[in-house]
């Protein structure tokens, strides 16, 4: 289990590098949107390989929040971007 934790915490790392240069470098404010929005998500996935790994479910309940203010906050700025050609 331990060499699954540190192969998942490894890819997950590694992904959240390649996201954020996406969120740094994005040309338009979807392409950020949808970089902060996988951020978010690989967060959560993070906080459960953490969980899976040490036993521990008291970090259940902030995945469950990380997972709804990630969606709240996409439908938000989706919701009331402004284009970005103007």
């Amino acid at each position: 289990m331990t060499v699954v934790a540190i192969i998942a915490g490894v890819l997950l790392g590694m992904a959240a590098v390649f996201t954020s240069y996406r969120v740094l470098a994005g040309p338009g404010t979807l392409d950020r949107v949808v970089g902060i929005d996988s951020l978010v998500c690989i967060a959560a996935a993070g906080l459960a390989v953490w969980a899976a790994y040490s036993d521990d479910t008291a970090v259940v309940p902030g995945i469950v929040a990380l997972a709804l203010v990630g969606f709240l906050g996409s439908a938000a700025v989706t919701r009331y971007r402004v284009r970005d050609d103007r």
